[in-house]
């Protein structure tokens, strides 16, 4: 794979911004800390070369912030996406929620973000990070050079792509990618063996840590109406810490309704999570069972595609079926 440092990408946002194609660049901004990145939009090359940063940390996928970036302009944004991003902007696409015409694609090639969380749990008073593509050396303030294996410190989320593959792009740095083979299941079918007691005890424990920032829901790509039922204060759910252990189950599993068929695996909800709980698991398990119910299918893999369980057909399974398969 092509190495793609932060020059290259400067290089194609200068350019792009001097003749005129976009008149601002969605990318990412240093923080206070090595690992402390943030999106940010640039509308000159002196901001650019100031701020813009492209390393280790930058794994925010930036496919549902075109929605309000689209919106305001009529003007195109560039935006460098990953691989695992495109099929974000591709389900977003289909369901109509930015203008395509209004933004210009790099596709950048990723081998694997690092967990700021895994960084710090490594190492204390961290000042710098130096990835070596095998071994990464964490400097600190007082314990000195810390190395871990890199692979230590990747999220479940790179640990298990689903894809290397750019499926939308206007221009694209490296190669498009491929498929790649993973296991990202192989938790979901672990849950699936144990006893029903058991999956509430294990659910009851990680969701009892949700304080209720809604920041998995602000971040997801798929969670974009404009006014969420969880504030609505006509829907009775509207209240922002849960009040009970129903309603701190009832969010996250209310909003994983809401994403079925339409959840690209993007892994955003467990990033952002300050209390690390492991919420991709509850789409998985979605996204499994439709996989095993209905055929294989993958959202966002290709705009306009309607998922499975939106699209009827005379063989669809019944529900007593799934009912009688989920059983066995």
């Amino acid at each position: 794979m092509q190495e793609i440092t932060r020059d290259i990408l400067l290089e194609r946002a200068e350019a792009l911004l001097a003749d005129g194609t976009v008149d601002r660049v969605l990318g990412w901004k240093k923080g206070e800390f090595a690992y402390d990145v943030t999106p940010a939009v640039f509308t000159t090359a002196d901001e650019l070369r100031a701020e813009f940063v492209w390393n280790d940390f930058c794994g925010a996928n930036f496919s549902k912030y075109l929605i309000k970036e689209t919106a305001k302009k009529d003007t195109k944004v560039l935006v460098f996406l990953k691989s695992c991003d495109t099929y974000s902007f591709n389900q977003l696409l289909t369901e109509h929620r930015f203008d395509r015409e209004k933004v210009y694609v790099i596709g950048v090639p990723c081998n694997g973000m690092l967990d700021p969380k895994k960084v710090k749990d490594k190492a204390e008073s961290v000042l710098s990070v130096t990835d070596n593509g095998t071994e990464v050396a964490i400097e600190t303030l007082y314990d000195g050079i810390v190395t871990v294996a890199r692979d230590e410190l990747l999220p479940d989320r790179c640990l298990n792509c689903k894809s290397k593959k750019h499926v939308a792009y206007d221009e694209l740095l490296g190669t498009e990618g491929d498929v790649v083979a993973n296991a990202r299941f192989d938790e979901v079918a672990r849950l699936e063996a144990m006893t029903p007691d058991e999956r509430f005890a294990f659910w009851q424990n990680e969701l009892s840590r949700c304080i209720r920032c809604n920041a998995c829901r602000d971040v997801c790509p798929a969670c974009t109406c404009e006014k969420c039922v969880f504030d609505n204060p006509n829907s009775g759910v509207d209240n922002k810490a849960p009040a009970n252990e129903f309603e701190e189950k009832m969010f996250h599993i209310i909003r994983a309704f809401h994403v079925a068929g339409r959840c690209t695996d993007c892994g955003e909800c467990s990033r952002v999570c300050p209390q690390s709980i492991p919420l991709h698991l509850l789409n998985r398990k979605f996204i499994k069972d439709i996989d095993e119910f209905y055929g294989e299918y993958q959202a966002g893999a290709e705009a306009g595609s309607r998922a499975p369980i939106v699209n009827y057909d005379l063989n669809d399974l019944e529900a007593s079926e799934a009912v009688e398969r989920g059983n066995e």
